[in-house]
C-alpha cells in the first residue's frame, strides 16, 4: 500500500520530536572571566544576606554597620561591572 503525504508528514514530525535538540557549542571562558563571575556571585550572596539581616536588625549600631557593609558591597559590584 502506498503511503500518503499525510502519513509522511506525521512521520517527519515524530522524528523531529524524537531527535535530540542541537546544542550550541560551549562557550570557553578565560580563567579571569570565571573568577570575575565567581566574585560577582559571592558578592551578590553576601549582599542578599546583609539585606535580610538589615530587615530584622533593631539595634542602631548594628543597623549602621550593616548599612556600611551594604554600601561597600554595592561599590564592589559596580566595580566588577
Amino acid at each position: 500500500m502506498a503511503r500518503g503525504w499525510e502519513s509522511k508528514d506525521v512521520e517527519s514530525q515524530v522524528e523531529a520530536t524524537e531527535a535530540p535538540p542541537e546544542k550550541a557549542p560551549p562557550v570557553v571562558k578565560s580563567p579571569e572571566q570565571v573568577q570575575r563571575e565567581q566574585q560577582r556571585k559571592d558578592l551578590q550572596l553576601s549582599r542578599t544576606r546583609i539585606v535580610n539581616d538589615l530587615a530584622s536588625a533593631t539595634h542602631p549600631n548594628h543597623r549602621k554597620s550593616l548599612e556600611a557593609a551594604l554600601a561597600h558591597l554595592d561599590r564592589k559590584l559596580s566595580e566588577l561591572g
